[in-house]
């Protein structure tokens, strides 16, 4: 495993790190047991950087890696991101407060087993608390109290990220990039390498389009996500197939598939595409199996991709995705 400097932090964590929004809910029926077993697979294969959020399975996630935490006395070995803030009215901006925050923090500091959270992220917030100065003064309250060591946040969109680190608070952001979604590389990767900004990024397989194991009639469970948001009903649906319309996204997949190497899965390529580029401290694949993540893991020993695998991953995004995705997020 190799490892990266996650910004002004200050701290190194594996470049592959774990995210467990998978093992929390809205993905089908995990068992406690799969989910913690997910998490100790993660942590044997040298992988320190855990996210999470309150809201994954109302804590059930946060809870599974305070389990193995404890149980592996790993607490100072692995650092954990979690978030707070959706919990609240989207609507309700204001109430992106202090007395809020606090509350979801001490409910989270119960859950992971820990005194100060490594970093605390506020949740995709509506575009409005950007602008909202008291939201960031608040963070600033929490960490002067030692309940966060770190803020950060995680946004749905590019220009969010922007605003956001105008805040000296916060020293991470976590965003959507993958072969699908590449708008960040243009926009805001150069500004975070200036700012010295750590980049987590999620969603890296789109929903597991980019891992080449769904099919077109795929059925997904009456609670998966991928089944109940393909058109945002529950939440922002640029968190569903990264906002590709499923269909296009299968025909985007098979013009790629010719020009992954021989010697790699489309998954593989695809972290690996990812990790190619150098402003990315992180990226958090989910999922419920403990062979995926050391199947994940070991993409940090890869070799990085030639330019010609970059230049047609690119192609195909011109031509299949551009339109769906670019000027949304």
């Amino acid at each position: 495993m190799n490892y990266r400097r996650l910004g002004s932090t200050g701290r190194n964590v594996s470049e592959v790190g774990l995210g467990t929004w998978n093992i929390g809910g809205s993905w089908g029926d995990v068992s406690d047991e799969t989910g913690r077993d997910v998490v100790r697979a993660a942590i044997d294969a040298d992988i320190d950087f855990v996210d999470t959020a309150d809201v994954y399975g109302d804590g059930r996630s946060e809870r599974h890696i305070g389990h193995v935490l404890d149980e592996r006395d790993a607490h100072d070995n692995v650092f954990v991101a979690t978030k707070a803030g959706r919990r609240l009215d989207p609507h309700e901006a204001d109430r992106y407060d202090y007395d809020h925050l606090s509350s979801f923090v001490d409910r989270s500091r119960e859950n992971l087993g820990e005194e100060t959270l490594d970093l605390l992220q506020l949740h995709c917030p509506p575009t409005e608390v950007y602008y909202q100065p008291s939201t960031f003064e608040a963070l600033e309250r929490l960490k002067n109290e030692d309940k966060i060591a770190r803020a950060g946040v995680s946004v749905e969109k590019v220009e969010e990220a922007l605003k956001a680190i105008e805040y000296d608070i916060v020293e991470t952001v976590q965003l959507i990039f993958n072969p699908f979604r590449q708008r960040p590389a243009e926009l805001f990767f150069e500004r975070a390498r200036r700012e010295d900004v750590g980049v987590i990024v999620r969603v890296p397989y789109a929903s597991g389009l980019l891992t080449g194991a769904l099919e077109r009639d795929q059925t997904f469970a009456e609670d998966d996500h991928r089944n109940f948001n393909r058109e945002g009903e529950a939440f922002d649906v640029g968190e569903t197939f990264a906002g590709v319309p499923y269909e296009t996204g299968h025909d985007a997949v098979e013009a790629l598939d010719p020009h992954v190497p021989e010697d790699l899965s489309l998954a593989e390529l695809t972290l690996r595409w990812i990790l190619d580029h150098e402003a990315v401290s992180t990226v958090i694949p989910g999922t419920t199996s403990p062979e995926h993540v050391r199947s994940n893991a070991a993409v940090s020993e890869l070799s990085p991709l030639s330019h010609r695998v970059h230049g047609a991953v690119r192609d195909v995004y011109e031509e299949y995705v551009f339109e769906h995705v670019h000027h949304r997020w």
